[in-house]
């Protein structure tokens, strides 16, 4: 089925940013994390080339319009099936197609993208200018500091040199390198250091290019620090297990008015979305999953996140069981 022609006209800024985690920032996801932040860029879950080219695209880039700004990741090697993505992914109205050089899992390897592609700059680079011809939004990279043993500080700068010089004017890095082999993925989110200063030394090297910086950010005191050495910063398991810290993105990072709202008022606003998707036969338990955290640290939050972990996977579980829930906090 054609998508249709959804081309968007939202500003793209990447001052603060929610990085996209697998089997996390789905489309449910992402419409409950734009509850508590209207200037935060949001990154959908990582979707081949090949699965938009041979699967249900329309099924694949479905997303809400509250959702935007977001971004669409891309994850492929071929320069041609990765301009058609592009294309899919504007059309169907995204406001940015970042391509995924970062995820260090066998799966991707096999495929041959993700981290395993900053062993090969050029063709990294040939991959941007292709997605950027195709389309008329931002194409980015998110990428590690390095890979194995190819992690030096002139090895980074020479993979940022080469793929900006196939047009990629915005770099998303992931501040620890990725081991290709003997860890696991969620080994290479913890165990590799996190090097901070070898980003910082692309943003010295590299002025003109947007530098965002991800990795080990748990707070947005720690991300405002950040902020005076790069142009932007990615939050990622803190902001899907916390999403509370969201809240107070647009007053302390963006200079707006501090919006007074408790967790269970950006809760009631996202009840909405709950009841239409429920009304579309969506399962109550794949919009609930992503709402665990949200009272982290409050009196009765064991009790809010056993109730919903016990009864949102039912059958014909429904708006009451995220009620009964809510009870417990209050």
């Amino acid at each position: 089925m054609l998508l249709g022609n959804l081309v968007t006209d939202v500003m793209i800024e990447h001052r603060f940013c929610v990085a996209p985690m697998m089997d996390w920032t789905d489309r449910h996801d992402r419409v409950f994390l734009r509850q508590f932040s209207n200037r935060a860029l949001l990154y959908t879950e990582m979707v081949t080339s090949a699965a938009l080219r041979y699967g249900d695209a329309n099924y694949l880039l479905q997303h809400d319009p509250s959702e935007h700004p977001v971004a669409l990741q891309l994850g492929g090697s071929d320069p041609d099936e990765l301009a058609r993505a592009a294309e899919l992914g504007q059309r169907s109205g995204f406001d940015e197609i970042n391509l995924n050089v970062g995820c260090p899992s066998d799966r991707v390897q096999s495929g041959a993208f993700g981290a395993c592609l900053m062993a090969d700059p050029p063709l990294v680079a040939s991959c941007i200018a292709s997605m950027q011809g195709a389309v008329d939004i931002p194409v980015t990279v998110k990428c590690r500091i390095g890979i194995d043993d190819r992690d030096s500080e002139a090895e980074l700068l020479h993979f940022v040199d080469t793929v900006a010089g196939g047009g990629c004017k915005v770099f998303i890095i992931h501040a620890r390198k990725a081991f290709l082999r003997g860890l696991s993925p969620k080994q290479n989110r913890d165990i590799p250091s996190l090097d901070y200063e070898k980003v910082f030394a692309v943003k010295r090297r590299f002025p003109a290019l947007d530098v965002v910086i991800n990795g080990g950010i748990t707070s947005l005191e720690s991300a405002d620090e950040l902020l005076k050495r790069v142009d932007g910063v990615m939050l990622g398991r803190e902001a899907y297990q916390n999403p509370y810290i969201l809240h107070a993105v647009d007053s302390a990072l963006f200079d707006e008015a501090v919006i007074e709202k408790s967790r269970a008022d950006y809760l009631q606003a996202y009840l909405p979305y709950i009841e239409a998707e429920l009304s579309r036969g969506t399962p109550l338990k794949h919009m609930t999953r992503h709402l665990l955290g949200l009272f982290r640290g409050e009196k009765g939050s064991k009790l809010y996140r056993r109730h919903l972990s016990e009864n949102s996977w039912q059958k014909d579980a429904g708006i009451s069981v995220l009620l009964d829930a809510i009870a417990y906090v209050r």
